[in-house]
């Protein structure tokens, strides 16, 4: 049986061209399949090459403009500790205005004067509110109006308030859930509710959204805090798609377990298997993540990882994320196949962890029974 691939050559044989064709010609015609594979390798490149050029043809329109610092109104919620005082420190050194925003007068205070020790000019100002910005709207829209009446309008908005709780699912209280919610979720609508309206009117901003990685996939322990956290990348995509048109843009941020007074304090009742978890992406600093962050914010970009775990985890959840460079676009594009494999791995690694503490706490209870 002839070859398919030999069906021109045949069509000419059957019409007796054959003999009056040039030798090449008909080697070329005998064997031309040959070369299929290079063939569709070069349609391939093509279509990559233009790919590419589309999206250096738009990417003026979704790589917005540095938001420059030195002067500007920052506006940090859980801003007397941790990730959210190092990131009012990181914009301190850039010749920005803050306004911290916490519970705890005696630790806004203090913060206070160690975010002082890092002005640049002498104009720079700390400004100090507490209120508990999960409670109640019309205060803190209140008080986010007293700010910018002292401090001129917000340029930039960091919600990073928030409580952590970990443990087993029905050892959790069921009021621990609501709270969850209120601080970590209604915490960030309530100051963004209040600064959106100024924004608008102005054409510029950014919001700031600090999730975690608990808020890109779900952990053993995290039943109550994981929830609230991808309930915040949910109003962040909605919100960018409603405030880009205005020039102002959204980051959400993925820090990994990180050198915190609240970590040590949600370290007090983790439960074995989320310590084995949590120890499989290390611990970062808060000095490091808020660097991160806040050039992430700085250049609009949506997602904000922290090291070579936070990457992977940005790439494999990006879903249907805004993209904010061509950069990023594409590394999502290459990668995601990969990535999903390596995170196999993981979850197989996570089971196996889970498996194992359940079987040694199986073990101490035969023990106890026999003794």
């Amino acid at each position: 049986m002839c070859s398919p691939w030999l069906w021109p050559l045949q069509l000419l044989q059957e019409e007796g061209l054959n003999s009056a064709l040039p030798v090449w010609l008909c080697q070329f015609l005998q064997s031309w399949w040959l070369l299929l594979p290079l063939i569709m390798l070069l349609v391939v490149a093509a279509f990559i090459v233009a790919f590419v050029l589309l999206l250096y043809m738009v990417s003026p329109l979704i790589s917005p403009k540095p938001l420059k610092l030195n002067g500007a109104h920052v506006v940090v919620t859980g801003g007397s500790s941790g990730i959210g005082k190092c990131i009012a420190i990181e914009c301190y050194k850039q010749g920005a205005f803050i306004t911290l925003v916490a519970r705890d007068e005696r630790k806004l205070l203090q913060a206070k004067k160690e975010i002082e020790k890092h002005a640049i000019n002498d104009k720079q100002v700390v400004l100090c509110i507490s209120v508990d910005v999960s409670k109640d709207y019309s205060q803190v829209e209140y008080v986010i109006k007293q700010a910018q009446e002292k401090l001129g309008p917000v340029d930039m908005l960091v919600n990073c308030a928030g409580i952590t709780v970990a443990a087993k699912f029905e050892e959790v209280d069921v009021d621990c859930f609501k709270r969850l919610m209120e601080v970590n979720y209604l915490g960030s609508v309530y100051p963004t509710r209040a600064v959106i309206p100024t924004m608008k009117e102005r054409r510029m901003g950014r919001i700031m959204f600090v999730s975690s990685q608990a808020g890109q996939l779900g952990l053993f322990g995290y039943t109550a805090y994981s929830p609230s956290k991808f309930a915040v990348r949910g109003l962040a995509e909605s919100l960018q798609m409603e405030i880009k048109p205005y020039n102002i843009y959204v980051t959400v941020a993925y820090p990994p377990d990180t050198d915190t007074p609240g970590l040590a304090e949600e370290n007090k009742t983790k439960p074995l298997e989320t310590k084995l978890i949590s120890e499989t992406s290390g611990l970062c600093q808060p000095e490091q993540v808020a660097k991160v962050i806040v050039k992430d914010a700085v250049q609009g970009n949506f997602n904000s990882s922290v090291g070579p775990d936070g990457y992977m985890l940005s790439a494999l959840t990006c879903g249907m994320s805004p993209v904010t460079s061509i950069t990023e676009g594409l590394q999502q594009i290459i990668t995601m196949g990969l990535f999903r494999t390596i995170a196999l791995f993981y979850l197989g690694s996570f089971d196996s962890i889970v498996r194992r503490c359940m079987m040694q706490r199986e073990q101490l209870k035969q023990t106890d029974k026999t003794e």
